[in-house]
């Protein structure tokens, strides 16, 4: 079967790690690699590119690249791929999921210990095989230890966006049956968690049986797990099981609450009810006898805030259902009226082609004014980001001069000159005063040296968020989602200190990262501290990526009052331009 242009990219990428994985030429492993960046910034279609002669012409697609590319588009597979995947063991690209374990290391291991599984290295480890080894030690050996109990931990799991995507593909398709009268997603999807286990979807029919056989029969559906005409469970290609329950009209609003969960937030509820003489469950609200049994039909609700209404609440939006207060503050009047994605007027965290971009910051420009945004801030990588070709000095004037001449013609949307700025081990940003100076906002980052102790790192972002040209402390943790957990720092100590100097903190909506996480969100809220929802766009299409922070700003409890890109342009400058600034 054929695949699609990102189905190549993938396999390109995917030959490249396989070569470093056999040991080969790192110069051959790296030709792959560059193939695959070629075409990911290649705008055309691919087989009208191949056909027309446009592919040969790309820098970085030599004619072995281009037979590759040619295979997988015809046949969907490639002829360098089957005979790597024929000499490297499962287990070893299994292994790459390790933080911190690269092709390299594994190649390493697997000459060396013969380790061929995350299994047989976890052994290794705990045998001490690696201290034998030169350039390992006991951090390095704990290390790979933590990083196997992380990914166990998170096995199963998938991102937000990658379910999300998928899910609202099914329902839109599902939808479309005529015996569908009601359909919502339900779990930690419409909780918006950031990662997640499966997708569970609810539907209300009276066709019960048609509807299940529709759903089981879709295309991507890879494994049947159980069907039946009340639940039916199936796994996708992708790996993401899909649950679809299926319920009568007037059992909806009790079944969606019910399966939207969260555990913890269901539990509080069904004992509110039963401090009331009711019992509440999936399929209702009942009063209940002497003995506590359910006697008569469900107390009648349309929807859940009738549901919730029965019991003497508010309305409590899904992504509060954790049990953190939710209840108490629907029991009191105290919920928030939550940010709306219509409260967005702009973003701050983007990149263009003057760094590690994809597009122009025109085609940024344009992207953003297509989403209805008034500005886009444009931050590109600083000069420490070697591998993002950070900007130098020089290279700041010439885009300053750049998004001044595109400002004169553009109407209806203003670009902002940023920088994403590396913060240095010791807390400063890499350029000097008088290069800060010229930016609109400057986005502080951390992007290196993640091993630094908690009070190291701790002092490193307080110094940052203390440093008056910082207007946003950008993804806070440098966490990324199923690959690797957050540098170890006191986030409450560096909230607080952007709360007392006015730095904002950045809610980074790439959905890799989602960071800051929504747990903290309430806490940056109390101390005073303006949450910047960014996209962290490097590609027109990221800029939509705005939608996952804006579900997790919800999440944590934020109001648009508590976000930064809410602000007009009138109001927002003052605030990027800090007290201390001259």
């Amino acid at each position: 079967m054929a695949v699609d242009k990102k189905g190549v990219i993938s396999a390109l990428e995917e030959i490249a790690l396989l070569l470093e994985l056999t040991g080969a030429n790192p110069f051959k492993a790296r030709a792959f690699q560059n193939g695959a960046r070629a075409l990911a910034n290649y705008e055309g279609d691919l087989r009208a590119g191949l056909d027309g002669g446009e592919l040969a012409k790309l820098k970085g697609i030599g004619k072995s690249l281009l037979g590759e590319i040619k295979s997988l588009l015809e046949t969907g597979e490639s002829p360098a791929r089957v005979e790597l995947r024929a000499q490297i063991p499962a287990g070893l690209l299994e292994m790459l999921k390790i933080p911190g374990l690269g092709p390299k290391r594994a190649h390493e291991l697997h000459e060396k210990l013969g380790v061929e599984s995350v299994g047989e290295l976890e052994y290794a480890c705990k045998e001490n095989r690696l201290l034998k080894l030169p350039g390992y030690g006991e951090k390095t050996q704990a290390k790979l230890l933590k990083g196997i109990d992380y990914i166990r931990k998170f096995s199963g799991r998938h991102l937000l966006s990658d379910a999300w995507t998928r899910a609202d593909d099914l329902v839109e398709r599902l939808q479309q049956h005529p015996g569908v009268s009601r359909i919502e997603l339900a779990g930690s999807i419409r909780r918006r968690k950031e990662t997640i286990g499966d997708i569970d979807i609810l539907v209300a029919t009276d066709e019960p049986a048609a509807v299940s056989e529709m759903f089981v029969t879709f295309a991507e559906v890879e494994e049947i797990i159980g069907h039946g005409d009340t639940k039916s469970s199936v796994r996708l290609e992708s790996g993401i099981q899909v649950d679809l329950r299926v319920v009568p009209e007037q059992s909806f609003p009790f079944a969606l609450h019910y399966f939207t969960g969260s555990k913890e937030h269901n539990t509080v509820l069904r004992q509110r009810a039963k401090d009331r003489g009711l019992r509440l469950n999936e399929y209702g609200l009942f009063h209940v006898d002497d003995h506590g049994e359910a006697i008569g039909e469900s107390v009648a609700a349309m929807d859940e805030a009738e549901l919730f209404a029965a019991l003497d609440l508010a309305y409590i939006e899904p992504e509060l259902r954790e049990d953190r207060g939710e209840l108490l503050a629907a029991e009191s009047g105290a919920l928030p009226e939550l940010l709306q994605p219509g409260d967005i007027r702009g973003a701050l965290h983007n990149h263009s082609t003057w760094s590690d971009g994809a597009h122009s910051i025109e085609e940024m420009a344009r992207a953003a004014q297509a989403l209805g945004w008034e500005y886009i801030g444009l931050s590109d990588h600083s000069q420490t980001a070697f591998y993002a070709h950070g900007l130098k000095p020089d290279d700041i004037l010439r885009q300053h001069e750049e998004i001044d001449r595109l400002n004169e013609r553009l109407d209806g949307i203003v670009i902002l000159k940023g920088i994403e700025s590396d913060i240095l081990p010791g807390g400063a940003l890499d350029y000097d005063d008088d290069v800060l100076e010229s930016f609109d906002f400057i986005v502080a980052s951390v992007h290196g040296n993640f091993g630094l102790d908690r009070k190291k790192q701790t002092l490193r972002s307080v110094r940052a968020v203390q440093n008056p040209f910082t207007s946003v402390l950008g993804h806070p943790t440098g966490r990324l989602l199923l690959a690797r957990e957050g540098f170890d720092l006191d986030m409450d100590e560096v909230i607080a200190a952007a709360g007392e100097s006015g730095c904002a903190i950045e809610l980074n909506a790439n959905p890799h990262r989602l960071d800051l996480d929504w747990r903290d969100l309430p806490k940056a809220v109390k101390a005073g501290v303006k949450i910047s929802i960014g996209a962290d766009a490097h590609r027109t299409e990221g800029l939509k990526d705005l939608r996952y922070g804006i579900a997790l700003a919800r999440k944590g409890w934020l109001r648009a009052t508590d976000v930064l890109n809410v602000l007009g342009l009138a109001e927002l400058k003052p605030m990027l331009r800090r007290s201390g600034c001259p």
